[in-house]
């Protein structure tokens, strides 16, 4: 297979709602589409990446600059005809986060394309010791006030979902107050994570232990920003709770792992497929994991269309050791998408495989056109 173009795409996804958490506001996802495309253009194969500033340090604009010179400035594999060319290719990129989305948005659109050549679905591509069948999503909970998190706990629950992670803010009231709504709403019955996104200091921290022991949190994620060295003094102060720290923002590559297991205070990971930087750095450090005897989650980034919970499907999918998994919002979170599909997941968060040849979803061109928001970049061979 000749590839003969890679178009890149910044797209401007709409939310159905206003979707804020302590370090971000918008009614949109800004997010990078790459479009690859044979000689002849009968296959076009599809990737996605979500550059975010206070998770991997770029922007939108610097994601596309990163993608065109990745594809300029090492081996990309022009002439496609195996798996093996697209992890000799991506295995000799840098390993630097800010290059992440730009990874993971070429190497799915690469597997997407090889997987149509081939017929065949690219979860075929990567080993099944951990393949499932089937898989439970849970769902987050963005800030907000407390009726419109009322009414989504209520229609959680109506689907029978009761995984729950939930957005924090910087201030404890509005924290105790929208704990006190899951329980009105839930009771016993529900399984929590909260996420800080790095905002507290350790005051703040430690002010909301007796919180999170009175409602049953078990997973704290990334509760102060990478670095921080009051993380030791909270993670001892939790220690005989049974919480788990988990890191997110800390933990965007393997030498991040590597430094986060040396430390010892964070005990789980949250993998999402663009801050990882694709299937085959985050199948890397999941490996890592399972030896060091870590938990992990697969999770996403707010925004992702079609393309990204398709691939996500996938990653989920080849790991039912993951703790928990987080994506598939599509047609729950996103006014418009990318794709034809919806890979929303269904009643008590389940999903299973997607159907079809490379990531299993099929791209509405038209919606395409419609949310890019600059003109495309051609990269021509």
């Amino acid at each position: 297979m000749k590839i003969n173009q890679v178009k890149v795409y910044k797209v401007s996804l709409p939310f159905l709602m206003d979707i804020s958490h302590a370090l971000t506001k918008g009614a949109s996802a800004d997010n990078i589409i790459v479009e690859i495309i044979t000689e002849g253009g009968k296959i076009k194969g599809y990737g996605e990446g979500t550059p975010r500033k206070y998770v991997t340090g770029e922007s939108q604009d610097e994601a596309v600059e990163n993608i065109d010179l990745l594809i300029r400035g090492n081996a990309f594999p022009w002439e496609l005809k195996d798996v093996s060319d697209i992890w000799n290719f991506t295995d000799h990129l840098p390993d630097e986060r800010r290059y992440n989305p730009a990874i993971c948005a070429l190497e799915t659109a690469l597997l997407d394309a090889l997987g149509k050549e081939q017929h065949r679905n690219a979860i075929d591509f990567f080993p099944h010791d951990f393949l499932t069948t089937k898989i439970f999503y849970g769902v987050a909970f963005p800030l907000g006030g407390p009726q419109k998190l009322k009414e989504r706990c209520l229609l959680f629950k109506k689907m029978k979902i009761n995984k729950i992670k939930l957005k924090m803010a910087k201030d404890i009231s509005t924290n105790q107050k929208a704990l006190g709504i899951i329980y009105q709403v839930f009771g016993d019955d529900y399984d929590l994570k909260i996420d800080v996104n790095g905002v507290w200091d350790i005051d703040l921290a430690l002010r909301h232990v007796p919180l999170l022991i009175k409602y049953r949190v078990k997973i704290v994620e990334q509760p102060m920003m990478p670095d921080d060295p009051t993380l030791a003094e909270f993670a001892e102060a939790l220690k005989d709770s049974g919480i788990i720290l988990m890191a997110d923002e800390s933990a965007c590559s393997l030498g991040d792992v590597e430094k986060i297991i040396e430390e010892g205070y964070y005990n789980m990971i949250n993998i999402r497929l663009s801050k990882m930087g694709g299937f085959r750095k985050s199948l890397k450090i999941i490996d890592y994991l399972r030896k060091e005897k870590l938990f992990f989650q697969i999770g996403c980034h707010l925004g992702e269309s079609g393309i990204l919970s398709a691939a996500g499907r996938i990653l989920s999918l080849l790991c039912r050791d993951s703790l928990y998994y987080d994506g598939s919002y599509d047609h729950l979170l996103l006014k418009q998408n990318i794709t034809q599909d919806n890979v929303s997941f269904g009643l008590q968060g389940e999903a299973g495989p997607l159907k079809g040849p490379g990531l299993g979803v099929t791209i509405n061109e038209k919606s395409l056109n419609q949310l890019m928001v600059d003109p495309l970049q051609v990269i021509e061979r």
